[in-house]
């Protein structure tokens, strides 16, 4: 029987890679998103993939949204979270509210939906969590402290509830991806790209299909083994 898998934020970017790469893994592939309603419909009408709409901040929004997957689907074998936002400025001009919403959707959607599907892989014995970081939350960044601390968060969460899955058969991992060519990126002038690219060692942005390969190997059987790591995929730009 087909793994149940859901992709926070799965419907665009580095999320709508991983979503592709889980279903041509075999998996039964379900793509959270928060608000684009166009994007998400235009993304089911091409992939074949059934988008679910919640918040994945609001805590009950995120327990009431898997409740509603596990039981149109089935059970949730399978969490990646993705979904994450940016709201950057420097300390001294960044408004508690920026702060609050990058922490509270970045970091809180893992503990959210964590807490939403954990408890039943670990009744079932088998689970796959894996936790989108960044390189800027190992390295650190000007004008994103908020961005920063939620990333590093997803870190030391990461190895936390790993340990407390390792024994149920339940794997928690991260990857952390460096600059990789999605409209997040995009959005940078393109002088500030061009600074950013010279100080990756490939010479190149990297693309979110080669996220998503990372993913899929982390969440197969192949991955049971691999437990509280952090896959660095960042073309040398940063070797932590």
């Amino acid at each position: 029987m087909a793994r149940v898998a859901i992709v926070t934020g799965g419907t665009r970017g580095i999320g709508e890679a991983i979503s592709l790469a889980l279903k041509e893994q075999g998996c039964t592939v379900l793509a959270n998103y928060a608000g684009n309603d166009a994007a998400a419909q235009a993304f089911t009408e091409r992939t074949g993939i059934p988008s679910y709409k919640w918040d994945v901040g609001d805590h009950e929004a995120a327990l009431a949204g898997c409740g509603i997957v596990e039981r149109e689907v089935g059970p949730i074998d399978i969490v990646v979270n993705n979904a994450g936002i940016t709201r950057d400025a420097v300390l001294h001009k960044m408004s508690w509210e920026d702060w609050n919403e990058v922490m509270r959707i970045n970091l809180g959607g893992c503990f959210n939906m964590a807490k939403a599907c954990f408890p039943g892989m670990r009744e079932r014995g088998w689970g796959r969590i894996v936790n989108i970081g960044s390189i800027n939350g190992q390295a650190g960044q000007y004008g994103q402290v908020n961005y920063a601390a939620a990333k590093s968060g997803i870190h030391g969460f990461t190895k936390a509830l790993a340990q407390e899955g390792a024994k149920f058969g339940v794997t928690v991992n991260a990857i952390a991806p460096g600059y990789i060519d999605t409209d997040m990126v995009a959005a940078v002038p393109p002088p500030v790209l061009e600074k950013i690219v010279a100080k990756i060692p490939v010479g190149r942005l990297g693309h979110a299909d080669e996220i998503a390969r990372g993913v899929a190997f982390l969440t197969s059987e192949d991955g049971a083994f691999i437990t509280g790591s952090t896959l660095s995929i960042n073309g040398g730009q940063h070797m932590y």
